[in-house]
């Protein structure tokens, strides 16, 4: 079978539909390697059980763990901890849809492909844009995209053997970053957007998501964003969750033509706070985002499905596991659900989160002279270590 058949009929196993360009999950990934790497995810696990990719038969002897599943540049990030409600910014890994228990090594190569897709990514964004500054910025070249990798695995053992040692443990976390750092702007965002911080109701999630004009609160009229709810869904929305959030469930809309690898996935999201007919400024850091989002089969358990009995939970139920065994502190509300014969996962928005786009780790000074593309990739290594530690 030819690449392209094979391809075809991954794609016909895991989403249940053929390749078209009619498609709006298809038509993002063929804009770049790196989009069609994040919304192919199961790919890898396909190609590792018909050993089209082969690792050494050493790193599957290892114990097993729980893993992200889909680890790469991208799902790495900021956020407050406990979801909306903390008060400190942490960065480590931002996304456990297909996470589950499953080999260590799974995550480190799936990472170290990312590097060079995302190096590609930078030098394609880098071309298509307008401003002649941006275009003469410089940008990683093929060179460092070795040395990354290099330093992802060596920053991955040196904190497994610093947990070892008995000198990090499931309480450390990377939460200070100096004026030196690649992150440090990133860094400086996040404490902006937290509640109290300068930028909380301009560039939160909350100030984000809502319009702060209207009373009482309510989603934004986004239509690239958000989709109104047929009433009677919504009803059914509201009375089912009521009982997983803790407060007041004061609007509701669907989410659109959000990420890719799930972007076939339905996700709604619910504004909670106290109910008052005119909520003031002190009221906003007391309101918050709860998401509900559909959830597949990781990825991993599409071709590897009897590693471990706790990846029979359901997707969801899995997904909020693995989420609790792999974070420091984990959202106030996470949890799992069946509604309407589908799993669903229910978690906070946090107020402060900060993502990590590939322009931002590899164009300009800082990412492609100042040795800032290793250093990112040397930071999410470590991240990576106390993640699965945290989890042993």
């Amino acid at each position: 079978m030819n690449r392209h058949d094979y391809l075809a009929s991954y794609f016909e196993e895991r989403e249940g539909v053929s390749v078209s360009r009619e498609c709006s999950k298809f038509s993002k990934m063929r804009l770049s390697p790196l989009r069609f790497f994040r919304g192919s995810a199961a790919l890898m696990y396909k190609d590792l059980l018909e050993q089209q990719i082969t690792l050494p038969d050493t790193a599957t002897t290892l114990p097993l763990t729980y893993i992200m599943g889909d680890c790469h540049t991208g799902n790495f990030g900021f956020h407050s901890e406990e979801g909306s409600h903390g008060d400190t910014l942490i960065f480590e890994p931002n996304d456990f849809d297909d996470a589950c228990v499953g080999h260590a090594v799974w995550d480190l190569f799936r990472f170290l492909v990312s590097l060079p897709l995302t190096q590609l990514e930078g030098g394609r964004i880098q071309e298509q844009a307008k401003d002649i500054k941006d275009r003469s910025k410089p940008v990683v070249n093929k060179e460092q995209i070795l040395q990354a990798q290099q330093v992802f695995l060596q920053s991955y053992i040196k904190t497994c053997q610093l947990s070892l040692e008995h000198k990090v443990d499931s309480n450390t976390g990377l939460i200070v970053f100096n004026n030196n750092h690649i992150l440090y702007k990133r860094w400086q965002k996040g404490l902006q957007r937290m509640a109290g911080g300068a930028a909380f109701t301009i560039k939160s999630t909350l100030a984000k998501e809502i319009d702060l004009s209207i009373k009482p609160l309510s989603f934004r009229d986004d239509k690239l964003r958000f989709k109104q709810i047929d009433p009677d869904l919504k009803e059914s929305l509201i009375d089912h969750f009521a009982a997983y959030v803790d407060d007041e469930i004061l609007d509701c809309v669907e989410r659109i033509d959000q990420g890719t690898g799930s972007l076939h996935l339905s996700r709604y999201y619910l504004l909670v706070g106290p109910s008052v007919q005119k909520p003031t400024k002190d009221i906003l850091p007391l309101c918050h985002i709860v998401e509900i989002k559909q959830q597949q089969v990781a990825s991993p358990l599409a071709y590897f499905s009897s590693l471990s009995p706790v990846n029979r939970l359901d997707p969801a139920h899995l997904t909020v596991n693995s989420q609790r065994k792999m974070q420091r502190r984990t959202d106030l509300i996470l949890d799992n659900a069946l509604w309407q014969g589908s799993h669903w996962l229910v978690r906070s928005r946090h107020h402060a989160r900060v993502g990590i786009d590939p322009e931002d780790i590899t164009i300009g000074k800082r990412a492609a002279t100042r040795s800032g593309f290793s250093q990112y990739a040397e930071t999410c290594g470590e991240a990576l270590a106390l993640s699965h530690m945290r989890s042993d």
